[in-house]
């Protein structure tokens, strides 16, 4: 199974989903692709099988896998500080890979009916998702 995360900013969130992915799903071949390289480097050195960063990377990355995840923002042009390109939307939205998305209330989108859930608990049901 192939699983791109995608990530921004520190890189903390698609850390803690590498980490819970690693110890669940050990058939995972994890991506990490990080907005800049700080992100990048966090995910990889958590355990990511391979690593890229930046735009492109995204773009290429979402084509062959089959989950992507990550927090909401991934799919919204400027969310994360800016640091999500109108192309790495599109290319999450047009990919053909399941969608496993954290939603995170941030960058001023907030989901309604998530209320106000712990971090770990996001990624313990995104994982379990995963695992289906």
């Amino acid at each position: 199974m192939r699983i791109l995360v995608i990530d921004a900013q520190g890189g903390g969130l698609g850390r803690q989903l590498i980490r819970a992915i690693k110890e669940q799903v050990k058939e995972a071949d994890i991506t990490a692709v990080g907005t800049n390289a700080t992100a990048t480097a966090a995910m990889f050195k958590e355990g990511a099988d391979q690593a890229a960063t930046g735009e492109n990377a995204v773009k290429v990355a979402c084509a062959s896998a089959d989950v992507i995840m990550g927090p909401v923002g991934i799919c919204i042009t400027d969310a994360m500080g800016g640091e999500i390109t109108r192309k790495m939307a599109v290319a999450v939205g047009r990919s053909q890979a399941k969608r496993i998305l954290i939603p995170y209330n941030n960058c001023n989108t907030h989901v309604v009916g998530v209320g106000k859930k712990k971090t770990a608990q996001l990624i313990a049901e995104a994982v379990s998702e995963l695992r289906g």
